[in-house]
């Protein structure tokens, strides 16, 4: 696949420089929600709170618990998209819908910037 044409070198920067801005967000927030955990692929889990042992407590742990485990699904998942964005750049393949092999435009990119599918074939797909 060839680098697309369309995105200059300048626009380019500016959008590995924001994947890698949002990149160390999202370590900080994965840092901030999780602990390291042997037992886990990525080797970390969700933090338990800790409020106490009075039944009204132990419901508020649990319904934190349970937000703070899919807020740090949607973050890893963010993080695989960033690092295949960031990879597709540094290969020159960046900006190239994976179902087409045709430009995606800048102005998705800008917008989205881990695009990997251009927006007819993003349409096709929700649509089916």
């Amino acid at each position: 696949m060839e680098q697309n044409s369309q995105i200059n070198k300048t626009t380019l920067e500016q959008i590995k420089q924001e994947l890698l801005d949002r990149k160390g967000e999202i370590l900080e927030d994965l840092e901030d929600l999780s602990r390291e955990d042997s037992h886990e692929a990525d080797n970390r889990s969700a933090k338990f709170p800790e409020y106490g042992d009075k039944p009204d407590e132990n419901a508020q742990e649990i319904s934190e618990y349970a937000t703070t485990v899919v807020t740090e699904k949607i973050l890893e998942k963010t993080l695989v998209d960033i690092d295949k964005a960031l990879k597709s750049i540094d290969a020159g393949t960046y900006g190239i819908c994976k179902y087409c092999n045709k430009p995606i435009n800048e102005k998705r990119l800008l917008a989205r910037p881990i695009a990997s599918s251009c927006i007819a074939c993003k349409t096709k797909l929700q649509s089916s």
